[in-house]
C-alpha cells in the first residue's frame, strides 16, 4: 500500500471513529483491493448509502 494512502487513511479512520464510535479497527481496516467492501460494510453498519458514506470520509 502507498504510505501516503496509509497516512491520509489512518487520519481519516481516527476522525470516522470519533464521530461514530461504534465503529472498530477491523471495520476500518484499509486493504489494497478491498475498498469496496469496506464501504460496504461501513454503510451497513451505519445505515448509509454509499454515496452518504464517501461524503462523510470526504467530509472529515
Amino acid at each position: 500500500m502507498d504510505k501516503s494512502v496509509k497516512g491520509f487513511w489512518n487520519e481519516k479512520k481516527e476522525k470516522l471513529r470519533k464521530n461514530y464510535p461504534t465503529l472498530t479497527d477491523k471495520d476500518l481496516s484499509f486493504k489494497e483491493g478491498k475498498e469496496k467492501e469496506m464501504i460496504e460494510l461501513l454503510g451497513y453498519k451505519l445505515g448509509k448509502t454509499k454515496l452518504e458514506l464517501l461524503n462523510i470520509i470526504t467530509s472529515v
